[in-house]
């Protein structure tokens, strides 16, 4: 773990990183221009109920993730960039997201660049440090590259996109794409290209307390060995409420991918991957998630808040054969100035980041698979 740590923190990638941010720094003195520079570094603490050797040890603690952000503006162009590193076995260093954007007035813009889909809740539709099951499915905080515009009014929100592709980090005539993402795609033989977005908001009630949405989306899938195209699309519905301390999230999504294989090879899973691994998704499913949260206002010394949540998933898998897939995660996020702390309790069956076979958990799964659990506790201080 040491010896991961030190070959991120002294890397050559990460030196020409800060290098950069050194010459762009100075530029802050020039009264028109606006940046922030900031980041985080964050521990973790894990404890799962199917390793064995783990349990015996009382569970592990080490490294997770260090990134750093910036945002410049100038004359209504912006930049919004943030680069992370984990340890090798995670993917090792990649951009989350990095965009230039422009501003035509208060309510609308474009971003053009590595941007966040338009689609379900957004930022994010879960509280916890895992995410929620919709995460894992590429549709949960998923950035591809392209261009999107965005209206943001008091009482209506929409964004359009359209995407290029997902992120591409090698550019060979017939080569996969890279497993070293932070959020999940199709990867293996096929590629997402030319993918369209769109989603609409309706916002309600006093303070705008609800948002009503629908979002949908359509792609290609490029097979490198038939050298034809498949295709993919999602719909769903959701709704996020939020008054006072209360905060509640409920989506529906149903997708299907039909990938142009070679023949022989199975069309009922796409592969996809993150973080430098890899795993089977079932190609059509349904999607339906329910989360709740709660502020608690408190003065612990240097503890101001404790959210206490419950998010909840569930996979539905249209493939006959197939098993469902749940997961679900319950937690405190414990904030105490610039350091915040998630004590979760991630449980799920058929699983691939919860116990089980990593593989096919997401594909066919095991019809005689046991809910799987871990223990984990996140610290990140965030600059």
């Amino acid at each position: 773990m040491i010896d991961n740590i030190t070959h991120l923190l002294f890397s050559k990638k990460f030196y020409l990183l800060l290098l950069s941010l050194c010459f762009i720094i100075p530029a802050t003195a020039q009264d028109s221009l606006q940046l922030k520079v900031g980041g985080a570094l964050r521990f973790n603490y894990n404890l799962s109920s199917w390793k064995d050797g783990q349990k015996k040890r009382g569970g592990d603690f080490g490294y997770d993730m260090f990134r750093v952000n910036a945002e410049a503006a100038y004359k209504g162009v912006f930049l919004n960039a943030e680069y992370r590193l984990y340890s090798d076995g995670f993917g090792g260093g990649f951009l989350k997201q990095g965009w230039v954007g422009y501003k035509f007035n208060e309510l609308d813009q474009l971003h053009i660049g590595l941007t966040q889909v338009p689609f379900g809740i957004q930022q994010y539709n879960s509280h916890n440090w895992f995410f929620n099951l919709t995460y894992y499915v590429g549709m949960e905080d998923d950035h591809d590259m392209g261009v999107k515009y965005m209206h943001i009014g008091d009482t209506f929100e929409y964004q359009l996109a359209f995407f290029k592709n997902a992120e591409e980090l090698k550019f060979g005539n017939n080569t996969e794409s890279s497993p070293n993402r932070y959020s999940y795609d199709v990867t293996g033989r096929n590629k997402e290209i030319n993918q369209f977005n769109g989603k609409f908001i309706y916002k309600f009630g006093n303070e705008a307390a609800h948002r009503l949405g629908f979002s949908a989306e359509y792609g290609k899938l490029y097979n490198l060995d038939t050298e034809d195209l498949g295709d993919h699309s999602a719909l769903a519905a959701h709704y996020e409420f939020t008054k006072g301390k209360w905060n509640a999230k409920a989506q529906f999504i149903t997708a299907t991918h039909d990938p142009a294989n070679a023949e022989g090879e199975p069309r009922d899973v796409v592969v996809m991957a993150a973080y430098g691994a890899p795993y089977e998704v079932a190609a059509h499913f349904n999607l339906y998630s329910l989360a709740v949260s709660r502020n608690i206002p408190v003065e612990w010394g240097p503890i101001s808040n404790l959210q206490f949540y419950n998010d909840f998933g569930y996979m539905q898998k249209k493939t006959k054969g197939f098993e469902d897939t749940y997961m679900n995660v319950t937690g405190v996020l414990v904030s105490a100035g610039n350091v915040y702390t998630y004590v979760d309790y991630a449980a799920g069956y058929n699983h691939s980041w919860l116990g089980g076979n990593f593989v096919d958990d997401f594909s066919k799964g095991n019809p005689d698979a046991k809910w799987e659990a871990r223990f984990n506790i996140n610290i990140g201080y965030y600059f």
